[in-house]
């Protein structure tokens, strides 16, 4: 399966992110995945689709609420679209396929894809001044947020809440949560466009597909970016997989800033049933996935030494 580049098979992914009101979330689905989720929509606590680009940007959205009535019938669709910060755009239509074609038209860029449907302006608030924020604050917020860019694993949200709250000093706060969004916002589109660049796979992409194929062929449990520390990740990464894995491999977020800034990437891993043989095992099975990906490791076969996935070149796409 491949990501829409302007085609239209059923079978290719697109480029977007979906978020339902009952706390889901789709990434890079298919048109008739998009479909269903349209067609599903309408009983008390599954009302609604928020859809973004991938990579999200700001003020950027299209989004459909539907209510099912109490006699069964489908009742109204309400579509909005916003391209802008000022220019935000709704309709209500009363057919969910119209309401699907319409959405993947947005999430494929298909010129027209907003025309037959009667637009009008939907009211919201003007965007309020945020006061600039001092030098010296900014520069070290920016400086943390970058970081985090680079590592490429947070969303908006979660960068503009780490802005907010880096300089916290009890109930001293010099970061609000509007001055956050909007250095984030700036940040995150010097990011985006820097990205747009980088041509073919990156390697944090090749460690992905190796990190799906340790999960499907093999049974290891694997995960990105997981936890805060060592600590934290071997205590709780026996409840991302299976019951019957048989090892696992993961990095944490202190692994991620390593890779980030240049450093390789440590990987941790081992067999759940804690013995060398199966812990040595699993680490020749992350070494081969990574191999087939193109990735080199220096890993010496010892069970108790960590394995670095170097040389790395650490470009990480933003999704958001």
């Amino acid at each position: 399966m491949k990501i829409d580049g302007g085609a239209t098979s059923a079978t290719t992914e697109l480029a977007i992110k979906v978020e339902t009101e009952n706390r889901e979330t789709h990434a890079r689905i298919t048109a008739e995945r998009l479909r269903e989720l349209v067609r599903r929509i309408g009983d008390h606590g599954d009302r609604f689709l928020v859809v973004q680009r991938i990579p999200d940007m700001p003020d950027v959205f299209v989004q459909v609420w539907h209510e099912r009535a109490d006699d069964g019938t489908t009742g109204e669709y309400q579509l909005e679209h916003r391209e802008s910060r000022d220019r935000f755009l709704g309709a209500v239509l009363t057919d969910p396929e119209r309401v699907a074609e319409a959405m993947t038209g947005w999430a494929r860029r298909t010129d027209g894809w907003d025309t037959g449907v009667e637009w009008t302006p939907v009211e919201h608030d003007a965007p309020a001044e945020v006061p600039e924020l001092p030098d010296d604050v900014r520069e070290q917020v920016e400086e943390r947020v970058r970081e985090l860019l680079r590592c490429g694993y947070d969303d908006r949200a979660r960068l503009s809440e780490t802005a907010e709250e880096y300089l916290v000093d009890g109930d001293l706060r010099p970061v609000s949560a509007p001055q956050a969004r909007q250095l984030v916002d700036r940040l995150w589109v010097e990011r985006v466009a820097e990205q747009e660049t980088w041509d073919g796979v990156t390697d944090p992409e090749r460690l992905t597909r190796a990190f799906e194929t340790l999960r499907a062929a093999h049974g290891i449990t694997a995960r990105e970016n997981f936890t805060c520390c060592r600590n934290c990740g071997t205590t709780e990464i026996g409840a991302e997989g299976p019951p019957d894995a048989a090892g696992f491999v993961f990095f944490h977020s202190q692994c991620t800033e390593g890779a980030a800034a240049g450093h390789g990437l440590a990987l941790l891993y081992g067999g759940f049933d804690g013995s060398a043989e199966t812990t040595a095992a699993v680490g020749r099975q992350v070494v081969a996935a990574l191999a087939a990906e193109g990735l080199s490791t220096e890993w010496d076969g010892d069970p108790s030494t960590v394995l670095t996935v170097t040389p790395l070149d650490w470009r990480k796409r933003l999704v958001g």
